[in-house]
């Protein structure tokens, strides 16, 4: 599948205060950010908006929206582009399609070599038996 590029305007994003340590600073400054991205409303295409849908992910809710929560750094601009970076590498994730498997057969010289390390090691094992008279 190709790269699917999300669009700025199909994007939510809401100024939150974050938590965790910080002093005052985080309980007087808005920096962490809550990502909001609607699957349904977007416009990705058909196949990859059911791969979105299908996952279990605990980033999607049941009404199709992916939200996404960044509070690791301390500036609003550094989180809001990390919220979008995660947003992108899921999306890029659910896009990416794995080739099929061929089977494949062993060769004639394999089975040669591992029927024949059978034997000798076989043949070393009845060597160790009891020696007789």
């Amino acid at each position: 599948m190709t790269h699917a590029k999300i669009l700025p305007h199909e994007v939510h994003i809401t100024a939150i205060r974050a938590q965790g340590a910080g002093g005052q600073n985080v309980n007087k400054v808005s920096n962490a950010v809550h990502l909001r991205f609607d699957i349904h409303a977007s416009s990705l295409p058909p196949e990859l908006k059911a791969r979105l849908l299908a996952w279990s992910d605990q980033r999607i809710t049941q009404e199709g929206v992916i939200v996404i929560k960044a509070q690791e750094h301390r500036s609003l601009e550094m989180n809001r582009a990390d919220a979008l970076h995660r947003l992108q590498a899921l999306v890029d994730q659910a896009a990416h399609v794995d080739r099929p498997r061929k089977a494949t057969r062993p060769t004639h010289g394999s089975k040669v070599r591992r029927l024949t390390g059978k034997t000798q090691r076989g043949e070393i094992k009845t060597l160790r038996g009891r020696v007789s008279d």
